[in-house]
């Protein structure tokens, strides 16, 4: 029995992973880590005591709390940084980049971890530029965990063009058509105002495009957060932007664990008849003007519609969210829709039959929870990757976007009213209401992911560095 132990212990791998700074990003690499953690390896989930504090909780008598440990590192003190600020949701989209500033002071508290601690493999973000030449140099293998669209990264494009000032992409017009690398018909772009309402100075004095190069072309593989089932033209291009050298291995949608039921939301959703109810929620870094506030509430409100609205107040707003809300809205509507303030349990409100459609900014993981409940998606793209998901779900007919001036980004009220209509209840939508029901298993059925979640693992064990070497 000792022997065997012994022999466990010797094939157990020990894998560091450090996400980037945001919700979004930690709780995918947290899902991550708890996979490798089920097939009996070793994890050291490294990230600010904050954001540790708010992953969900590994049951003390569950096997994982054996194997996964959280590690702390305090972030360091940046100017015009909140001391309290540890993530994107705590600070103002505007200074992210100083957030990132921060995140790469970890450097150095990183490479003794990693000395000391001498892992077979680090999972790093892709805003950890520093860390794949680091782990390379102490003979730590390199994986990318990529929590983007292969559509997006290939529009972002080959690591041999990022790196080395070769992007000449420089202007806000440069990014609002299909890159020539792209071989087949495409609309894979920005539209202007994506671009530009969020173009500012680059303070953390690494530019996002060199931190995507060096983490993909420091890698010994690259693993996506998606599947060559819902866009294989993409891996395929994909992998030959990187390179043969640089194995891209999708890892599934990690489909999200359904949360209890939440009391008073539960209550509401009950009583709403199957597939009526408009699911909003536009994720946490975006802001709405007040202008875009009062045009997406009059739309609800003009689409006759029953809605579940979740707003929350924006990081260093001197105004709450609530009384910037239309004189008489919330009245007017209290019969047919929910707008709740604060956190709200997503993934179970996407779960209720009640919920027929999402209205969402198109961030990756809220794309991937609503497909993976069969909701038809209603696309209104913010900042970062949201306006590539849109053009991708768009073209895959998985959702229909409320229309917006291409400059300035602006909609209407009517434009709202009708296009939720159009895709909850109008005949010109059946179209895409039904082909989401048919991708609803590739998104969400537990199996079909299990299997390609079970190769990466074996990637991994097959190809673990050679400590005796």
């Amino acid at each position: 029995m000792e022997e065997q132990e012994k022999e466990k212990e010797k094939q157990r791998l020990h894998l560091v992973v450090f996400p980037w700074l945001a919700m979004g990003h930690l709780i995918p690499f947290f899902h991550l880590s708890k996979l490798i953690a089920q097939k009996g390896h070793k994890v050291s989930f490294i990230s600010t005591p904050r954001n540790l504090q708010r992953l969900p909780k590994i049951p003390p008598h569950s096997s994982l709390s054996s194997l996964i440990t959280l590690v702390p590192l305090p972030l360091p003190h940046v100017e015009n940084l909140p001391d309290d600020a540890e993530s994107s949701n705590d600070v103002p989209y505007n200074k992210q980049q100083l957030l990132k500033k921060a995140f790469d002071l970890l450097e150095s508290p990183m490479a003794d971890f990693l000395e000391s601690s001498a892992p077979d493999w680090v999972v790093y973000d892709y805003a950890s530029h520093w860390l794949p030449p680091l782990a390379a140099k102490l003979g730590v293998s390199r994986a990318y965990f990529c929590l983007f669209t292969a559509a997006c990264m290939a529009v972002i494009g080959p690591p041999s063009l990022l790196i080395d000032g070769q992007d000449k992409r420089t202007k806000t017009e440069d990014f609002t058509v299909v890159s020539p690398w792209i071989p087949f018909k495409s609309d894979m772009a920005f539209r202007y105002h994506e671009v530009a309402k969020y173009v500012h100075e680059n303070e953390s004095g690494t530019p996002d495009t060199v931190r995507f190069g060096i983490a993909v072309r420091d890698s010994d593989v690259v693993l996506m957060r998606s599947s060559e089932e819902f866009e294989p033209e993409w891996f395929e291009l994909l992998r030959e932007l990187y390179g043969r050298s640089i194995p891209v291995l999708p890892v599934g949608f990690l489909p999200p664990l359904v949360e209890e039921k939440p009391t008073r939301v539960k209550d509401w959703l009950d009583e709403q008849r199957v597939n009526s109810v408009v699911y909003v929620a536009l994720g946490t870094e975006a802001t709405l003007s007040q202008g875009e506030l009062t045009e997406l509430a009059l739309g609800l409100e003009r689409s006759g519609l029953p809605f579940f609205w979740v707003l929350r107040d924006p990081p260093e707003s001197t105004r709450a969210v609530s009384e910037m809300l239309p004189d008489g809205f919330l009245e007017r509507v209290r019969d047919r829709g929910m707008v709740h303030f604060g956190w709200a349990p997503q993934v179970w409100i996407l779960s209720h039959d009640s919920v027929g459609g999402f209205l969402t900014h198109c961030g990756w993981n809220s794309m991937i929870e609503g497909l993976g409940f069969g909701k038809v998606l209603i696309l209104f793209p913010m900042l970062n990757d949201q306006g590539l998901n849109a053009r991708l779900a768009n073209g895959k007919g998985l959702g229909v976007e409320i229309p917006r001036n291409e400059l300035d980004g602006s909609f209407t009220r009517d434009a709202v009213a009708e296009f939720v209509r159009l895709a909850m209840v109008e005949e010109e939508g059946e179209m895409v209401r039904r082909r989401v029901k048919e991708i609803k298993g590739i998104f969400g059925d537990r199996n079909r992911n299990s299997r390609l979640e079970n190769e990466f693992i074996c990637f991994l064990e097959e190809n673990r560095p050679n400590k005796l070497a």
